[in-house]
């Protein structure tokens, strides 16, 4: 007979992404909240690259530079601490310390 591996246990989110849910010190809650800025900023460049509106047919107005960037400035904060790349690094600086 042949045994099966039940891939739900194996492959669960708990397994993949281990969040802590109590920080141990207040440097902890300080350095997440660091790591969430800078994963933020990460976020704030990828969309500044990939949102450029470089058409053509319509005139820029003289708002248009800033009303983008803050627009992808507000989707990179909302988003930020919510790809994992923000845990990544606040574990191996925890490491590290």
């Amino acid at each position: 007979m042949v045994n099966r591996i039940n891939s739900t246990a194996i492959f669960s989110y708990e397994n993949l992404a281990k969040v802590p849910t109590k920080m141990d010190t207040e440097n902890d809650v300080k350095l997440k909240k660091q790591t969430d800025n800078f994963e933020a900023f990460f976020i704030k460049k990828i969309l500044d690259v990939s949102l450029k509106h470089d058409n053509k047919f319509f005139t820029k107005d003289a708002g248009d530079k800033i009303y983008n960037s803050m627009y992808n400035d507000a989707i990179s904060k909302a988003m930020g601490g919510k790809f994992g790349f923000s845990q990544m690094l606040f574990d191996f600086l925890k490491r590290k310390t």
